[in-house]
């Protein structure tokens, strides 16, 4: 990134995305975790200034893992890359966005002990520590970044996730425990997961996020990683619970691939299926789907029905084709959702 000199530019006032004349949009809370939450968010943000994330709280590789193993911390991964995609497009938003992702390398040679740290999860660790609440220490750095709306973890601890995986090792089913995100994560590389589970089961939800739930206009759960990502705020008691009461509606937001390596062999309707087997009292408004990534569109509306909902399908993709949703076009549809009575 270029250096600046001069003074630095003023933090640009907010806004007012939904338009002259209107209001600041819907409440709108949405859930999940990495570059899924990073993509609803970047679209959310261009809809309403009333826009809560509520993130996953149970990464521990990378930086994160690291910060949270010596610190004891919450792990910021997923936190950063929330405020990040809150950054407006201005030169304040553009600057702060890329000090919160840039990472660290050390010199040829050199074993350094910043090596592939993010400044954005250093600079939120030592908010927590100057101020000794999680929630205050992202309000602060949301304030610092000129961030389009508030970020919040789904527990007030660190959880771990972990499931069971089933394989065939020389023609006989072999059930084997993996435990971590990072490792979860990838588990479908050797077979197929299953019970999946969060530590501690009984955790303590973040009480702001159960509030914004409860006041909230639109509740938009995903895209993300489904097992490590989306499950997770569904398998919270406390959260789940939330997420069931709330008189907001609700939107499921599918992902652009089914074949991932935590997801391999998965149709979207397996996607709906595991919501449903976990927590079976979860029901949905709207799924909002990317007809590519449906092989049978009636089935899939049927699926849906039975969740409770409806099936709206729009092109959210980026045009190159990749799996990889657009922001705009995110948007539009969610601004279509956001306009239906």
């Amino acid at each position: 990134m270029a250096l600046f000199s001069g003074p630095l530019p003023l933090i640009p006032p907010a806004a007012r995305q939904t338009g002259e004349g209107q209001g600041p949009g819907p409440t709108v809370v949405a859930l999940g975790g990495g570059h899924g939450l990073s993509a609803s968010l970047s679209a959310l943000r261009l809809l309403t200034q009333e826009l809560t994330a509520v993130v996953t709280v149970a990464d521990d590789g990378g930086s994160s893992g690291r910060l949270r193993h010596e610190l004891g911390v919450l792990p910021p991964g997923d936190l950063r890359m929330a405020l990040a995609a809150l950054c407006d497009d201005t030169d304040w938003g553009r600057t702060w966005r890329d000090v919160m992702q840039h990472r660290f390398t050390s010199r040829p040679g050199v074993e350094g002990s910043l090596d592939h740290h993010a400044m954005g999860n250093l600079l939120i660790v030592t908010l927590w520590e100057l101020l000794g609440d999680p929630v205050a220490g992202l309000q602060w750095a949301g304030a610092l970044l000129g961030a389009r709306g508030r970020v919040l973890p789904m527990a007030s601890v660190p959880l771990t996730i972990e499931g069971d995986v089933l394989s065939e090792v020389d023609g006989a089913l072999r059930v084997t425990n993996v435990s971590g995100q990072a490792k979860l994560a990838v588990a479908a590389e050797t077979g197929n997961v299953s019970n999946v589970r969060l530590l501690p089961a009984s955790a303590p939800a973040c009480q702001d996020a159960l509030e914004a739930i409860e006041l909230a206009d639109w509740v938009v759960l995903g895209p993300g990683s489904w097992y490590t990502s989306v499950l997770p705020h569904l398998l919270l008691p406390e959260l789940r619970d939330a997420l069931c009461r709330t008189s907001a509606r609700r939107c499921l937001t599918m992902n652009l691939s089914n074949d991932t390596k935590e997801t391999q062999g998965m149709s979207a309707i397996d996607h709906l299926t595991v919501i449903s087997r976990y927590a079976p009292e979860f029901t949905v408004d709207v799924v909002l789907v990317d007809p590519s990534v449906v092989a049978d569109r009636a089935a899939f509306e049927r699926a849906v029905a039975g969740m409770g909902g409806r099936a709206v399908f729009g092109t959210v993709g980026v045009s190159t084709g990749k799996p990889v949703h657009d922001p705009l076009r995110l948007a539009t549809s969610y601004n279509d959702m956001f306009g239906e009575n």
